[in-house]
């Protein structure tokens, strides 16, 4: 698997990453949603120079024009409910004719010092993979869990012809994890590998949980519960 740090080259990614992860700058939901859609958007344009590329005519008021067009059609943009959601916004900006697909699954602590933690995915929505360019967005690899759950779903749909993951911030453990399940020929792009994960299976130094931060806290009943529920099944 091939993986591409943007943190090791001299881009405007860096600022809207030192933006992320300012504390005071994650006050406003709004600016925090915009900058990990602009990062998509930028990684998306770094993504289109590897694609496939077809001839097209175009007419012009004056004459014509050929000009190489990426095979978005043969795109599926999927991503991973609900913290992927402006991340995927901002792939859609670039690839505005890739299907989408959608995979719920969140992580659940399994102990109650949260320190073992599972996956839970529940709700998948995609058109078929079959021979297309799987791009799939997730803004946090951590353990690779939520990642790993993904994939498993969205592989019911056929085979891709290429996957490439997209994160935001990426942690060791994750991709190691990834590199096990994802083909060889496949690509992880970051625009920041940072130094692991802490013993709540968050990444440090990271940003914080990126749902919360993008879109309000979750309602800790139902998380409770689902926790309580896997720790059910675990003993048995």
């Amino acid at each position: 698997m091939q993986v591409i740090n943007f943190s090791e080259q001299n881009t405007v990614i860096n600022k809207f990453m030192a933006e992320l992860r300012d504390k005071s700058y994650q006050r406003n939901r709004h600016l925090f949603r915009n900058n990990v859609e602009r990062i998509g958007e930028m990684m998306a344009y770094e993504l289109s120079k590897t694609l496939d590329y077809a001839p097209k005519t175009v007419v012009t008021p004056l004459g014509t024009v050929d000009i190489g067009l990426p095979r978005e059609k043969d795109m599926v943009i999927a991503t991973v409910l609900r913290a992927g959601l402006p991340f995927h916004q901002g792939f859609l900006n670039v690839f505005d004719r890739a299907g989408s697909a959608f995979v719920s699954a969140y992580r659940m602590y399994l102990n109650r010092e949260h320190t073992e933690v599972g996956v839970h995915a529940e709700y998948i929505a995609t058109p078929g993979l079959k021979g297309k360019t799987l791009v799939i967005v997730d803004p946090m690899l951590a353990t690779g869990g939520s990642l790993v759950a993904a994939v498993e779903a969205l592989s019911k749909a056929g085979k891709p012809r290429k996957i490439h993951v997209c994160c935001v911030i990426a942690a060791p453990e994750g991709i190691e994890v990834l590199k096990e399940v994802l083909p060889g020929d496949a690509t992880l792009w970051c625009a920041s590998i940072d130094r692991g994960t802490n013993e709540q299976k968050y990444i440090v130094p990271g940003f914080g949980d990126c749902g919360d931060l993008c879109f309000g806290e979750k309602l800790q009943s139902f998380r409770k519960k689902a926790e309580k529920e896997a720790g059910k099944k675990k003993m048995k």
